[in-house]
């Protein structure tokens, strides 16, 4: 990491309400206990497992006992569970401040979604984007109320080994998008993680009252890793010895993400930017830059949700 991150800096986030994608374990538990520390109005967390959710809404209640937590369960690979999901957000609350697209799945080996969509571009990507297509109204709401709010999608430098989009496969397993078969997990991956870029960029466009950033977390010995089969996870080893870091250094980028002042000086966000961690300007590969691919993405998604009513 470039710079640090000092937690306690965290300004009150008193009033906000928070959801946070993938919160039972590894970023998604670390922002929700930094974040609890500053009072926000209510935290909201999806995930997939009951058991986890409990044990951490226990957890945090002994150390921020003040601060509502609530479990939404989801699975970012089903689109009917992703409505049911938003539906159960929306009955109790019409604000939302911060939205964070945490959850994520990586290197897995080819798949479908339950809906038919490769399953790390179906989970990363139009899960999140189905998700979020649903709370806009209410983070647009909150926006003309003077409120800051915000969109931080968690993508990755892994985003790097895709050179765009195979949109025309996208149906399918994909089991062979990389000339070396073996490396096929990863550029599955790395599309996944360049349309959280573009998608984030997209928003940022089309909602300019909503500010909406992709990050880079950095790495570190989450389940995303420990998850992974051998090849893989010797890959991870190899490519990033000298880089690892702990977990909770790893939600460092998204927590700033999420608070940092607005503006273009230094250690400030401007809707529509890719940070490396902590706070850093990324720079974009060709794809990663490409605005004609952003709205190809989008208009592709809009298409593709509609089919499913969202």
């Amino acid at each position: 990491m470039s710079t640090t991150f000092d937690t306690t800096t965290i300004p009150s986030l008193g009033g906000k309400v928070i959801f946070i994608t993938g919160g039972t374990a590894g970023l998604g538990r670390e922002t929700i206990f930094s974040l609890a520390a500053h009072n926000p109005a209510h935290i909201y967390f999806s995930g997939r497992s009951d058991s986890s959710a409990t044990a951490l809404i226990s957890e945090l209640a002994k150390v921020h006992p003040k601060v509502p937590c609530t479990f939404v369960r989801a699975d970012l690979a089903s689109l009917t569970s992703v409505k049911t999901a938003a539906a159960a957000f929306l009955a109790q609350e019409s604000r939302l401040d911060l939205f964070f697209a945490n959850a994520g799945v990586m290197a897995l080996p080819p798949g479908l979604t339950a809906d038919g969509y490769e399953v790390q571009f179906g989970t990363n990507h139009l899960g999140h984007a189905a998700l979020i297509k649903v709370l806009l109204p209410a983070m647009e709401a909150t926006a003309k109320q003077g409120r800051d709010v915000r969109i931080i999608w968690n993508s990755s430098l892994g985003y790097r080994g895709a050179s765009g989009i195979d949109f025309a496969t996208l149906k399918t397993p994909q089991a062979c998008l990389s000339p070396v078969y073996v490396l096929s997990d990863w550029f599955r991956y790395g599309q996944s993680k360049l349309a959280n870029i573009l998608y984030a960029r997209e928003i940022a466009a089309r909602y300019p009252a909503i500010t909406s950033v992709s990050i880079h977390p950095g790495v570190s010995e989450t389940g995303l890793v420990t998850g992974l089969g051998t090849f893989n996870r010797w890959f991870v080893w190899a490519t990033t010895l000298r880089i690892k870091v702990p977990v909770e250094q790893c939600a460092w980028n998204q927590q700033w993400a999420a608070v940092a002042p607005k503006g273009s000086g230094e250690r400030e966000v401007v809707s529509g930017t890719f940070y490396e961690p902590v706070g850093v300007k990324g720079g974009l590969t060709k794809a990663g830059g490409d605005d004609k691919l952003a709205k190809e993405l989008w208009e592709w998604t809009q298409k593709e949700l509609e089919a499913f009513r969202i």
